[in-house]
């Protein structure tokens, strides 16, 4: 995929550690890695968007765990927030579809990097209720109101829609979400930027599962010096962390459906690899996307390469073991 770079205010020209090389005019927010938009960058499809690939191939492309066939369902983007995101809210599936939009926005962050006290905030403080919300926001002081975490390298944090949320800066985050677009700005820190406070405040939810999620430890890779670690399991998608030091096989299906697959590298280089295709480079800051149909697949690294793995689960899940 050819990354998209998305200007905000509260963006960098910097994006190190994980474009060194490119210097950007703008202060830039975030790259997208697999929005509608985003075209791909080699081999027959090349210049055509995740969009158009979805609607001409629908399920070979995004597989039977999609809940839309002609939509590429998962939205996965890096993030690199140097000041303050707007203090905003997504709704969750109920409230977008009250408003016409086809499903709300749940999203992961996992951190790639921390500078020491980074924090984001997920929530209110307790017994804040959405009224004091809304008073703190029209006094100035909404940031009084929020459940501020310290965040570190290597944290996932689950965010359901519905929790008021935002990033601080001094981390640089990869985001898994619902292909949406929804956002309810609620607070902007006196920036001009529109606010949405009637649709985001009836948006917001004071109890959610959101949080850092509790999971295992990475797991060694029988037969290998590979590790995997799940890093998060939910109703709308599965990331996991692989580091790989040997090639390993992967699959685009498990026992209950098939999905497509979004590799995204975070440190060393590799080739993806499946037949009948040409091989494919993943290098640091890379995302590929593996169709549905393709099966099997092999991820070969050039010394070491450490990536997230994206993808629907094929089956009904829960909401993740959370904690503030």
């Amino acid at each position: 995929m050819l990354p998209k770079f998305d200007p905000r205010p509260w963006g960098t020209q910097d994006l190190s550690p994980i474009y060194p090389n490119r210097q950007f005019e703008e202060k830039i927010g975030e790259a997208w890695l697999t929005g509608d938009d985003c075209k791909i960058a080699n081999g027959p499809l090349t210049g055509q968007t995740l969009a158009q690939v979805s609607e001409q191939y629908q399920r070979k492309f995004v597989g039977d765990a999609a809940r839309d066939a002609r939509r590429f369902p998962l939205l996965l983007k890096f993030l690199f927030p140097h000041e303050k995101l707007s203090v905003q809210v997504h709704p969750d599936d109920e409230q977008a579809r009250r408003v016409g939009q086809p499903w709300g926005k749940t999203e992961c962050w996992y951190v790639v990097h921390a500078k020491p006290g980074a924090q984001i905030a997920l929530g209110l403080k307790p017994a804040v209720t959405v009224a004091q919300l809304e008073q703190a926001i029209h006094e100035k002081r909404a940031e009084e109101v929020l459940n501020w975490l310290n965040v570190y390298t290597g944290d996932m944090i689950y965010v359901a829609g519905g929790t008021v949320h935002t990033l601080g800066p001094g981390s640089v985050i990869v985001e898994t979400q619902q292909q949406s677009d929804t956002t309810y700005r609620l607070y902007d820190y006196g920036r001009s930027r529109e606010l949405q406070l009637k649709e985001g405040l009836a948006a917001v939810k004071l109890n959610t599962a959101s949080g850092k999620v509790v999971r295992p430890a990475p797991a060694q890779i029988p037969g290998s010096n590979n590790r995997q670690a799940p890093l998060v399991a939910a109703p709308y998608f599965v990331v996991d962390m692989f580091e790989m030091k040997d090639a390993q096989e992967l699959s685009t299906s498990d026992d209950f459906g098939e999905s497509s697959q979004i590799l995204v590298a975070l440190e060393g280089c590799g080739i993806v690899e499946a037949a009948g295709a040409e091989p494919v480079t993943l290098a640091k800051g890379d995302a590929v996307v593996v169709p549905a149909s393709v099966e099997r697949f092999t991820v070969r690294p050039q010394w070491t390469l450490e990536f997230l793995r994206g993808r629907v689960p094929g089956t009904a899940l829960p909401e993740p073991e959370t904690r503030m």
